[in-house]
């Protein structure tokens, strides 16, 4: 069974979020979605200070499977993104939740930043998405 942390927040199209200050969150492929793909081969990030539409496709996993798309889960700006997956882009699969990361987004306030993150799916609820 994929591993799905209690701490995280999820999108239907299998992100995971994780909040690491006020108003700003890592973003990252659930172990369910690295596990669908297969071998990770090649990550394409989004560019840092771009803004994002919440549902947008701002980056692309490509494994030996599959092209996939990942999608902003909310609308703010790219801060960050995990430079070490151009190197290593097996680390979405070997550590989906930690190494593995792929991008932060900050938001323009932390209030808004609860609204939309309690909108996100909990871990119960990504289980049923997953069959889980």
């Amino acid at each position: 069974m994929p591993l799905t942390p209690e701490d995280l927040r999820y999108t239907e199209e299998h992100e995971w979020v994780r909040r690491i200050a006020p108003n700003r969150v890592r973003v990252g492929i659930t172990d369910y979605a690295q596990s669908q793909l297969g071998d990770v081969v090649f990550v394409q990030l989004p560019d840092v200070d771009r803004e994002a539409s919440a549902g947008e496709s701002i980056a692309e996993v490509e494994s030996t499977k599959s092209v996939s798309d990942i999608y902003a889960p909310l609308a703010a700006k790219v801060v960050a993104v995990n430079e070490e997956l151009a190197q290593a882009p097996e680390q979405l699969n070997t550590d989906p939740y930690g190494v593995g990361w792929l991008f932060e987004l900050e938001a323009d306030d932390a209030a808004g930043l609860d609204v939309t993150l309690g909108e996100l799916l909990d871990a119960a609820g990504y289980q049923g998405v997953i069959g889980g």
